[in-house]
């Protein structure tokens, strides 16, 4: 491989006009298949093998046109001080407002609050409700306009009007996050390469990929049902790793001028050694993205694979357009060690023999390899500690700021007419094969109505057909509270006898028990997708570095990164540690799709850093040296470089923290926390001690694992043999 991407690289730097060109139309290509595609709704959300999903499905069945898993609003009023919604003027409001509300378009129905009996008993709190033809994720924009102008004008008429349900659900705004994260990238370029053409060349490169896997997602959003939604993950992930994978290449190049060779030499050889471990690195991304797909949810699924292709993209990226553009910048872009006239004041590099802070680091971790080990490992475990009291849900409305008019109607609702009122469920008796239907139906009322944590159960309300109907049970406790989830399980637990007694089907649904059910399917599908994952990445690094204990020991290690990680988030978001720095404002369950999403993400991210560092002392070993000079070369040249590329990504997810959405926030704080654990003690203290403690044994292979592997060659064995067949032979030993 290394030979052919050598070839690689020097037919791009040579041909850097042809190869520029492609690149540009591809650009162009994708954006004009986006600019002319139809706009995009949001993708409708399903989730298949669920009791959830197969209610709402038997009641579009049973119930035509009712959109059992259409968007929900609720529109809570509340009377001035003194007042009642039952006097004349606040009544009139209302009644406006609901006349308003049932114009729209998507609008499937309103419930008036006076015919509905949906007055708090003091009068002083209703709601109307909003059903919508569409999920929350499909609404249209106007739509929500449309319901928060209504909500404004009786505001206007002295009322206090907030709004909760998922209708105002919307893809969250990151947009000034990335710009912050590109700020940081580009000062740690810079500082890294001591150039601006240098440190131009990552974030151009990564912008044109993120650029076309982006467009191209949009061009595809109608007919793949890919929604609005799915360009976000493309986004965080093609921007870390194309920054990366550009920022690695260009270092080696640098570091081949340093050697002495001509600038397409170099830049031949920078795409056949560092480019071999680009493309290790970006497969194992793919990988862990595509494994996604374990999970069952269509959504999630779509995601994965879109933010693959955005990797696959910058890969093919780093491998020929930055070569390309090496060629046009030609002297602007310095050997290792030297700066531009403009920072550095063009001064040459370092006199040979002064080490620098890598090299410095891992002399030290090799000659004190326990306590290093002994150190990392006991600080992982402690952050990892929190952990095992890991509590997992979706968010509610009860978990968003307390400034946005989701938080104030969900406490409004709370006051008025108990915490369980904003998640009732909906329970679904099928009783086509019952002989007497309505006697099912009130056996099943009769039974809930005997549970625990039950304030309401309304009259089943049957179909035309009358073999279905729809019972509504309001729990005493708030939604994502672990009593309603045993309330759930206990209703769904009377399922067998009703089955028995009545021959019809109890079925529990609507967002709460979605809630419930989506984090049990995440939960189910972690163990399969992280043995998939790691276990395939196992693999192919058996490939990469030919050796059973190196790819061993780098999943291990993100094991531990992961856990500290995890335990940092149950930390802050659910024992609300630093809450206040972090500006969380309300503590909770840890969001059901982040272990998940935490092990994806930052298992494609650990495995880069760990191919980009440890292939270099794979190269240092192969080439002769002892294994403990190898851990020190290896960092020599690469731990600058893996540093800056850490550092990066710590940025680009901070800058996530600072949303407003809970989710968002989260999101942003584990994969920086996990980057941060990963990169700078397992990668960069962890793995040089345990290399150190193995020694040669660290690179063992059993013979006949050894005939049986295909030869890779990522760190380039081949090209020094064919280019060099009587130079570059010996290197220092330790």
């Amino acid at each position: 491989m290394a030979t052919y991407l050598y070839k690689l690289g020097r037919f791009a730097f040579r041909r850097r006009h042809f190869v520029a060109l492609l690149w540009v139309a591809l650009l162009t290509l994708a954006g004009v298949g986006a600019a002319s595609a139809p706009p995009a709704g949001n993708s409708s959300f399903s989730v298949p093998g669920t009791e959830a999903q197969r209610a709402f499905d038997l009641l579009e069945q049973r119930f035509p046109g009712m959109s059992a898993d259409g968007a929900t609003a609720r529109v809570v009023f509340k009377a001035p001080e003194g007042q009642k919604m039952t006097d004349a003027g606040n009544k009139a409001a209302v009644e406006k407002t609901v006349k308003e509300l049932g114009s729209g378009s998507e609008v499937a129905s309103v419930a008036d609050p006076y015919t509905g009996k949906a007055v708090s008993r003091d009068g002083t709190i209703a709601y109307a409700s909003v059903k919508y033809k569409v999920s929350g994720m499909e609404l249209e924009d106007s739509s929500r306009d449309a319901l928060k102008e209504s909500a404004g004008h009786a505001r206007d008429a002295g009322l206090t009007v907030e709004i909760g349900g998922d209708a105002l659900t919307t893809a969250p705004e990151t947009g000034s996050s990335e710009v912050i994260g590109i700020a940081i990238a580009a000062v740690v370029l810079v500082i890294t390469f001591g150039s601006l053409i240098a440190a131009g060349l990552p974030l151009l490169t990564a912008i044109v990929g993120v650029g076309i896997g982006v467009s191209a997602i949009t061009a595809l959003a109608t007919p793949l049902d890919l929604g609005s939604t799915t360009s976000t993950l493309a986004t965080m992930i093609g921007l870390a790793v194309g920054i990366d994978y550009a920022l690695f290449i260009v270092s080696r190049y640098r570091a081949e001028l340093a050697e002495g060779r001509d600038r397409e030499e170099a830049a031949g050889r920078a795409v056949g050694t560092a480019g071999s471990a680009v493309v290790f690195a970006g497969l194992t991304v793919v990988i862990a993205l595509v494994g996604l797909s374990v999970v069952n949810i269509p959504m999630l699924t779509k995601m994965g694979v879109a933010a693959a292709g955005t990797v696959a993209i910058a890969v093919l990226i780093a491998l020929t357009m930055i070569p390309a553009l090496l060629g046009y910048a030609g002297r602007t872009v310095k050997p290792a060690g030297e700066k531009s006239k403009l920072l550095g004041g063009g001064r040459a590099a370092k006199k040979a023999g002064r080490p620098n802070m890598g090299t410095r680091w891992a002399s030290f971790v090799v000659r004190r390899p326990v306590t290093v080990l002994l150190l990392g490992v006991v600080g992982l475990g402690a952050a990892a500690v929190p952990a095992a009291s890991l509590e997992l849900g979706l968010p509610d409305d009860g978990s968003q700021p307390v400034s946005t008019t989701q938080r104030r109607a969900y406490d409004l609702l709370s006051d008025g007419f108990g915490p369980g009122f904003n998640g009732p469920l909906m329970v679904v008796v099928d009783a086509k094969g019952s002989a007497d239907k309505k006697a099912a139906f009130a056996e099943v009322g009769d039974e809930i109505k005997g549970l625990k944590d039950v304030v309401t159960v309304t009259p089943p309300a049957p179909n035309k057909a009358g073999d279905t109907a729809i019972i509504t049970v309001v729990p005493k406790s708030q939604p994502s509270s672990a009593t309603t989830e045993d309330l759930v399980h206990a209703i769904r637990g009377k399922s067998a006898s009703i089955a028995s007694a009545t021959d019809a089907k109890l079925l529990v649904t609507g967002a709460t028990a979605m809630n419930i059910d989506v984090s049990q399917k995440l939960n189910d599908a972690l163990l399969p997708y992280l043995a998939l994952v790691v276990g395939l990445a196992f693999l192919l690094l058996i490939v990469v570095f030919r050796s059973i204990l190196v790819p061993l020991k780098a999943a291990l290690g993100f094991l531990l990164s992961v856990l500290a990680a995890l335990g940092a988030v149950v930390a802050v978001f659910q024992w609300g540690w630093l809450s206040g720095l972090m500006n969380v404002e309300q503590t909770g369950p840890v969001m059901s799709m982040m272990p998940i999403f935490m092990v994806g993400v930052v298992f494609g991210l650990a495995m880069d850093y760990e191919v980009f560092l440890v292939t270099r002392m794979r190269e240092a070993y192969v080439h002769g040296e002892n294994p403990g000079q190898a851990v020190v070369t290896g960092f020599r040249y690469s731990a600058r470089v893996v540093t800056a590329a850490a550092v990066i990504m710590i940025a680009v997810f901070s800058g996530f923290i600072g949303s407003s959405e809970a989710m968002i926030k989260m999101i942003g704080f584990g994969l920086a926390i996990a980057v941060f654990f990963d990169a700078f003690i397992v990668r960069m203290a962890v793995v040089p001690a345990v290399l150190a403690l193995l020694g040669r044994r660290a690179w063992w292979l059993p013979a006949w694992l050894d005939r049986a592997l295909p030869n890779v060659d990522v760190e380039g064995e081949g090209l020094r043999t064919d280019l060099d067949p009587d130079g570059d032979r010996e290197l220092v030993s330790a």
